[in-house]
Formats: structure tokens, sequence, C-alpha cells
């Protein structure tokens, strides 16, 4: 019995797999194809990115129509799109809401450590603020990200909402969290290989981009797994998901993006650089996941 339910399990996550992949990468090479390019001229860019996030949640559907699993949105096998607050859940909300800004605060700072060079005073001008309203930029991006965390929920909606449950239920914790992350990251390659994140200029192009991009989604992912399990729903990753994407951060102001391609060697190592202190926190949740009993509940 048990090895018929992990068949079955492998089944519909395979379903899923390719039916997330096939839509995402139709609207992500439309993109290519049509001669765009990831430069910031564009101002259809977002329109494409932003359909093709809502593809995971879609695949989702989907394929539990195809495989007749039921659409309980709370509860084991379901959709996880309910709320709860309850047990201190709604810590996990407010976790959704501050982490992004904390480590790309962070993560901002140990770049102007490492290039003073990069360091603008008046970075805020570009952006037509004056200087007394730079103290609210994380506030209006963490309000903007929650708002928009619909746009997200396409994403989270099928990766911790489906393909993780799945994945740990086959895999156990350890070895989902790592598979998950490389086909996330994986997910993206159409949109690596245009410029969405690193540029296109730096060595190794565009597989280092590729191999990076997978890395940093396994340890984001890791973090949006715990959330999603502690608190038994997927909108604190999507909230979470979307004010990272909207980069909450006051130092981000202050650096010299034009200056980054002289002084920094390549996009990439930027890159990096930033996502330091949000690696440490994949970690830190990766050891609180493993020993928490709680993945594996939401998997059966």
């Amino acid at each position: 019995m048990e090895r018929l339910n992990e068949k079955t399990e492998t089944k519909r996550l395979l379903i899923y797999l390719v039916l997330s992949f096939t839509m995402a990468w139709a609207v992500f090479f439309a993109f290519i194809l049509t001669g765009h390019r990831w430069d910031g001229s564009d101002p259809n860019l977002e329109s494409f990115v932003g359909l093709g996030m809502l593809t995971p949640l879609l695949a989702h559907i989907l394929t539990r129509m195809i495989t007749g699993e039921g659409f309980a949105m709370t509860g084991m096998d379901s959709m996880m799109m309910g709320i709860s607050f309850k047990n201190k859940k709604w810590l996990f909300f407010l976790f959704a809401i501050f982490a992004p800004w904390i480590y790309l605060e962070i993560g901002h700072a140990l770049i102007l450590l490492i290039y003073p060079g990069l360091f603008d005073p008046d970075g805020f001008r570009q952006l037509g603020i004056s200087k007394s309203r730079v103290v609210f930029i994380p506030i209006i991006s963490i309000l903007q990200g929650t708002m928009i965390s619909f746009a997200a929920l396409g994403e989270e909606g099928g990766w911790r909402g489906y393909m993780m449950p799945k994945l740990i239920k086959l895999m156990g914790t350890k070895k989902a969290v790592l598979a998950g992350g490389i086909i996330w990251g994986l997910w993206h390659a159409p949109l690596t290989c245009v410029g969405h994140n690193f540029g296109t200029d730096y060595p190794g192009f565009p597989w280092l981009g590729i191999l990076i991009m997978c890395i940093s989604c396994t340890f984001l992912g890791i973090a949006l797994t715990y959330i999603t399990v502690k608190s038994g729903s997927i909108w604190p990753a999507a909230i979470m998901h979307a004010v990272n994407n909207a980069n909450p951060s006051i130092l981000a102001v202050f650096t010299n993006v034009e200056k980054a391609d002289e002084i920094i060697s390549n996009s990439i190592l930027g890159f990096v650089i930033l996502d330091i202190p949000m690696v440490i926190l994949g970690i830190i949740c990766f050891v609180l996941l493993c020993k928490d009993k709680g993945a594996e509940k939401i998997s059966r």
C-alpha cells in the first residue's frame, strides 16, 4: 500500500513539474523569441515575468483536476490557502514581512563595507525623493510587496503549496529542500539566459548564473518552506517572496549601481555578497526544519 501511494505521489509530482515548466517556459521563451532582453528598457518585461509567476499555481490546480486529488483549502494534502493566527502563527506573518528587509539591509551593508567606493550620499536624488523620506523606503516596499503578494502567490501556491509537500513525502525533509531549490532555480533558467538578476556580462554566462540561481533558490526556498510548515499556510511565503522582490533596503538607495560595474569584477559577485545574510537565514531554517516534525505532517 505504501509503495502504491509512493508511485501515485511520484506520478502527481511529475505531472505538476511538466505543467509548471511547460507553461512558464512557453511564456519566457515567447519573451525571448520576440527579441526582448532584460535591460530595463522594455515596459513589457514585468508583465511577462508576472505572467510566468502565475504558472506554478495554475499547474497546481490543473494537476489536482487531472489526478482527482480534490481542492481542500486547509488540512492534510490541501492547497494550504487558509490563514490561521492561532498558536502564535501570526509570528510567521510578521517574520515574512520583516525578514527580507533585515537580510537585504545587511547584504547591502556588506557590499558597502567591502566596496566603500560604491557609497553615494546623494543616491536618493535619482529616485526623486527627499532625504527625509528615505527612511520610509522599507515601509513603502513592504506595503507594496504585501499588496502584490498575489503575484508571488502564483509561485508559492505551486512550489510550497504542492511541490514541497510531495517532495518531503517522497524524499524526506533534508533531500526535499535541496531538490526543491534546484528545481526552482532551473525553472528560472530562460530568464537567467537573458540577463534577469545577473545581466549577461560575467564569466561563465549563462551556466554560472543558472548555478548561482539554483543555490540562491535553495536557501530562500528553505526559509519559505519553513514558514509554510510552521504556519500551515502558503500566504506567509507569498508575502515574504513579494517583499524580497521589492528590495526594501535603505542602503540600496545609497549604493551607486552604475559604479558597481567598474568596482565589482562582475555582477555575480555582487549578487553573492548580497545573498550571504539570506544564506545564513536559510541554514538556520534548515536546522529548525529538520528538527520539526511538522514538515512530515504537511506531506501526509
